[in-house]
């Protein structure tokens, strides 16, 4: 179930060349579940017709304020009401400058006063009118009333210019309206999460690496910064797109990851180590290419230190957060480690079991606290597993501030 499953998303299409785009954003809302209407200026209306959203949306299309037929079937006061979020996308100078004054001289604009519901704009427009004052004072004024400005991105733009003005992908604003639907009970934490392999080089075209694919990780990175936490990412070799709005510090080696990870560690308030790091690395390198030999090749294998028990010396007040994956014994290694590393939470699965493991879209875990008790989780996407691992994030950092308030 994804976050913006049943919900109703109101999106506002107003009069610029990116509003083709809106027929991207509405299908992908819809595929993410959510219930999407939409409402459209007039100028709108003249780069992309109503009926391709119509058809997209499976929905009406509300162009006009005073429209009998649109003001029985929808109403402008009920889409207000309906909407657990409204986008305006795009969004242009006009529609902006209307919003932070208060005029209200079309659907879109009248809807903006009259919902009570989160609301966020993407700008799109020529890079000099995006960086002109007027502009950039009226969306300061959107951001002081709570109102969510998602920054456009930069590049060739429609005028023939080059510079900040595009319409944001349809990803970021889907991601921008997961945050803005989600609760923010990690606002105060600052996330540091290790995902994917690591590979350890044999010669200059060979390495010995494993089957983490990084996903796991990379949805812990995604839900976290959706709740509110800043995120910094140290991911191995992986093919995934960096999840928006986090910090990625790209690794290669397991001395590169484990090396990345103690720097940052004086930063982060919870370390979650979600990356399948080496045991072991050749210990003899070739500086060139192994030839192939009949005689086969023989790797003398050397053990990869354990950071842990360093960064674990200057836990403090931190969490940390250490995955277990196994192929027998899973509850007896998972807390042995749990022990060995000092840590708060473990999360062991058997990547033996169909739908768990390795570059798949599902996990099945077992969540295991300090205390030794034991939470198994059915089979599940990695976006929700990874929200049921910060659900215990914030549990236990709620129970540590009850305890110092105990103390106090």
């Amino acid at each position: 179930m994804t976050v913006l499953e049943g919900k109703t998303i109101l999106l506002g299409v107003s009069g610029g060349i990116a509003a083709y785009k809106a027929a991207e954003l509405v299908r992908t809302l819809v595929t993410q579940g959510a219930k999407v209407r939409v409402m459209m200026t007039r100028n709108a209306r003249e780069f992309i017709a109503p009926l391709t959203l119509q058809t997209l949306s499976g929905n009406p299309i509300a162009t006009d304020t005073f429209s009998l037929t649109e003001e029985s079937e929808i109403g402008h006061i009920r889409l207000a009401d309906t909407a657990d979020a409204v986008i305006v996308a795009p969004a242009t100078a006009d529609v902006i400058a209307k919003a932070a004054t208060g005029i209200a001289d079309d659907i879109v604009t009248t809807v903006l006063l009259a919902t009570r519901a989160k609301v966020a704009f993407a700008p799109a427009m020529n890079v000099h009118m995006y960086e002109h004052p007027t502009v950039r004072e009226n969306l300061a004024k959107l951001r002081a009333r709570g109102n969510v400005v998602i920054e456009p991105g930069e590049g060739a733009l429609a005028c023939g210019y080059e510079g900040k003005g595009r319409l944001p992908d349809a990803p970021i604003i889907v991601a921008e309206l997961e945050k803005m639907l989600s609760a923010r009970d990690l606002a105060s934490e600052r996330i540091l999460v290790t995902a994917g392999p690591t590979q350890e080089a044999i010669d200059p075209v060979r390495f010995v690496s494993n089957r983490s694919s990084g996903k796991m990780g990379f949805a812990i990175a995604r839900a976290a910064w959706r709740r509110g936490a800043a995120v910094k990412l140290v991911a191995g070799p992986s093919s995934l797109a960096t999840p928006y709005g986090t910090e990625k510090i790209d690794t290669v080696s397991a001395a590169d990851l484990l090396a990345a990870t103690a720097h940052n560690f004086p930063w982060c308030s919870t370390l979650i180590m979600a990356a399948a790091v080496a045991d072991f690395r050749p210990a003899h390198p070739a500086a060139g290419k192994i030839k192939k030999s009949a005689k086969g090749l023989t790797l003398e294998m050397a053990p990869i230190a354990d950071e842990m028990p360093r960064l674990a010396a200057k836990k403090g007040s931190r969490l940390l957060i250490g995955f277990a994956a196994e192929t027998d014994d899973l509850m007896e290694n998972a807390r042995d480690k749990l022990r060995r590393k000092h840590l708060d939470l473990i999360v062991a699965n058997d990547v033996t079991e169909e739908g768990a493991g390795f570059a798949v879209d599902t996990n099945i875990v077992t969540l295991i606290g300090a205390d030794g008790a034991a939470e198994r989780h059915p089979k599940l996407s990695k976006d929700e597993v990874a929200d049921r691992i910060l659900d215990r994030v914030a549990a236990l950092r709620a129970s540590k501030a009850r305890r110092l308030r105990a103390v106090r």
